[in-house]
């Protein structure tokens, strides 16, 4: 593995993508990779059966579920993303406000747009009760209601909701949409690495010349080493 695994300062974790991958990994296949990552596997498992995983727990369980995903995956760039993709991009994050809500964060590179979806409660830091959270924020259906209709205390100018599909009729027009938004945000840039699971991925063509634009739901967003640079 790439240097990818060292200590990280982590913004969001997805709590849910990482145990939901991490029971899916055979058993055969736990020791060696607890090894790679260098996590105490006994520590990792003991949290798991109580129920009640402390942070250590849950980032020894996101290492061993990035060491299998690197190893079973073909795991792409976000210019050239894969069913799984990194990225390292200058991120504008809306939606940090909230706990049960979504959250929003996006960047572009030249000309690729990355837009990344997930729920809030998975920022570090921030917890809320399940019964709590009355919708996952992974899927596409919900970020395309987002895109009809932003929360009030996002610094996003919307696009006109009477152009904006609720359930846009086709890829091109989902594609067109999230690049609208994306380009009305005003939040200032965090410079960031991730990990995702692809939703969309296609190019809009202006005036300008190709757009590719990237749809993921992140595994994990961190800040990057030069974030202050």
């Amino acid at each position: 593995m790439s240097d990818w695994n060292d200590v990280r300062y982590y913004l969001y974790v997805s709590r849910s993508k990482v145990d939901m991958l991490f029971q899916q990994i055979p058993q055969k296949l736990l020791k060696q990779l607890a090894a790679e990552a260098k996590v105490d596997l006994k520590l990792v498992s003991l949290a798991v059966q109580k129920q009640a995983a402390p942070e250590p727990s849950l980032y020894g369980q996101l290492d061993i579920v990035e060491e299998y995903l690197d190893r079973e995956y073909s795991l792409g760039w976000m210019t050239d993303p894969t069913s799984w993709f990194r990225g390292e991009l200058g991120l504008q994050i809306a939606g940090y406000e909230s706990v049960t809500g979504p959250m929003f964060m996006t960047g572009r590179a030249n000309r690729t747009v990355v837009a990344l979806i997930g729920s809030a409660r998975h920022q570090t830091g921030h917890h809320a009760t399940t019964e709590a959270i009355s919708a996952s924020y992974s899927m596409l259906p919900p970020l395309f209601e987002l895109l009809r209709q932003a929360p009030h205390d996002w610094h996003v100018t919307p696009p006109d909701p009477r152009q904006v599909d609720l359930f846009p009729w086709n890829e091109q027009n989902a594609l067109e949409d999230v690049l609208d938004f994306s380009r009305g945000l005003r939040s200032p840039a965090v410079h960031c690495e991730f990990l995702a699971r692809r939703l969309l991925h296609g190019t809009h063509v202006d005036d300008n010349g190709e757009i590719d634009i990237v749809v993921g739901t992140p595994l994990y967003v961190a800040m990057a080493e030069d974030a202050n640079a």
